[in-house]
């Protein structure tokens, strides 16, 4: 719908980036409410999406490929069970990650908005 209006590669960037939030987000939630669940195995976003972004940018054509580019969960497989019954969750970390997590969607949100009030200012002249 406002794809068109904001083609630059810092407002693209940043809505992808704000979608793999979302579901990281899912994912923390999600392991912290399967911590004492046994054989649960931890969840987070592909790293493929990080590598097929970074190759994206470093090619320059990150507005024509970011449509097509969607971050999914996956099982950690660099997360290792320390407990008997095969749980993979930290309890410690994921809490970390949430931390971490609310920062960058606060900053992403906040680079989008930014578009928008740009957007906003130019068409309305005004600033609010």
């Amino acid at each position: 719908m406002i794809d068109p209006i904001f083609p630059t590669d810092n407002y693209q960037l940043a809505r992808k980036l704000l979608d793999a939030s979302v579901l990281r987000h899912e994912a923390i939630a999600t392991n912290i409410a399967n911590a004492e669940t046994p054989g649960f195995r931890r969840l987070d976003i592909s790293p493929d999406f990080g590598a097929q972004l970074k190759a994206s940018m470093a090619a320059g054509d990150l507005a024509r490929t970011v449509g097509s580019l969607r971050p999914q969960l996956v099982e950690d497989p660099s997360s290792r069970s320390v407990r008997p019954d095969g749980n993979t969750v930290e309890i410690e970390r994921e809490l970390m990650a949430m931390n971490r997590n609310t920062v960058e969607y606060d900053f992403l949100s906040q680079v989008v908005t930014n578009n928008i009030k740009q957007m906003k200012m130019a068409i309305t002249g005004r600033a609010v």
